[in-house]
């Protein structure tokens, strides 16, 4: 079974039942894909923008987040997802009061469409910097729709920090997903309290993918089972991710300005590794018994 990384419904990365839920039942990486991408006509369509926490905003769509992070000298958006969204987002910055061409930077999860296919139209709109993980270089150079070369300005590495104004965002190679997978942290202030900030790449296993003897990326079940331990390392106040199931937005963003902020939620990052790290090893182990027999 071959993994076609580039196709845009295997681009979808992978969660979306409310990410960060409790759950007695066991996933399989079908229900974590339906989690996150379905359904299917709301990939485009806006979700309330909103602030998360400090200087950082969601201005994605249901099914596609995406983050913009305000600083004094411009601000960064972390997914371009679609050309489709790019005027979703483009909307969603401006109803924030924020101006779109004040995007200094661009920066992605991984290398597929859903996260990283707009790269191009933002820098045309914006003259925004492209900076991506030297990894997903790669795949991202094969994203090109209407033949638009995939611009990349910095190629970024593990632990590589990104600096505009005020705030720090440092890059942590999560492999597994994609190559270069990129989980985003970050620290902001909110009522004179400082967080952690993380936003996960993603460690979703699409369900086509092959984990065992797989020849275009041999490595990948120990890929994985990096970016978990990677992910356990990480501080973490606030879980947010690729796709708004990663962190539960659909249940979390009612109780906004209703008691304490709901998008503090370390104890759902934890949960929700928990929950990826068991449909992977649940994969895992059915496709070594399937090559056993």
């Amino acid at each position: 079974m071959k993994i076609h990384r580039s196709l845009p419904w295997v681009a979808l990365g992978i969660c979306a039942l409310p990410l960060f839920a409790q759950t007695a039942k066991v996933m399989t990486p079908e229900d974590i894909f339906r989690r996150n991408t379905e359904p299917r006509d709301q990939t485009n369509k806006p979700f309330p923008p909103h602030k998360v926490i400090g200087n950082i905003y969601f201005v994605g769509s249901q099914t596609l987040a995406s983050f913009l992070i305000v600083t004094p000298q411009g601000n960064i958006l972390i997914n371009s997802c679609y050309e489709e969204t790019v005027p979703v987002i483009r909307g969603s910055v401006d109803k924030l009061g924020f101006r779109f061409a004040d995007t200094k930077i661009l920066l992605g999860s991984h290398a597929h469409a859903d996260h990283m296919q707009g790269d191009a139209m933002v820098k045309e709109l914006t003259g925004a910097r492209v900076m991506a993980m030297e990894q997903d270089v790669p795949a991202l150079t094969k994203i090109t729709p209407g033949n638009k070369p995939h611009p990349i300005d910095r190629v970024l590495h593990d632990g590589d920090d990104v600096k505009l104004g005020d705030t720090t965002l440092i890059a942590h190679l999560t492999p597994g997903h994609t190559r270069g997978c990129t989980t985003w942290t970050v620290k902001t202030t909110e009522g004179g309290k400082v967080y952690d900030v993380v936003i996960v790449g993603s460690v979703g296993v699409n369900p086509n993918y092959q984990l065992v003897n797989n020849k275009e990326v041999p490595d990948i079940a120990n890929e994985y089972i990096r970016s978990f331990k990677i992910l356990r390392s990480l501080a973490c106040d606030v879980p947010l991710g690729s796709h708004p199931g990663m962190y539960n937005l659909a249940e979390k963003y009612p109780k906004l300005g209703k008691g304490p902020n709901p998008f503090i939620d370390p104890e759902g990052y934890k949960r929700e590794i928990d929950l990826e790290e068991q449909v992977f090893n649940g994969r895992l182990a059915e496709q070594k018994k399937a090559v056993a027999q």
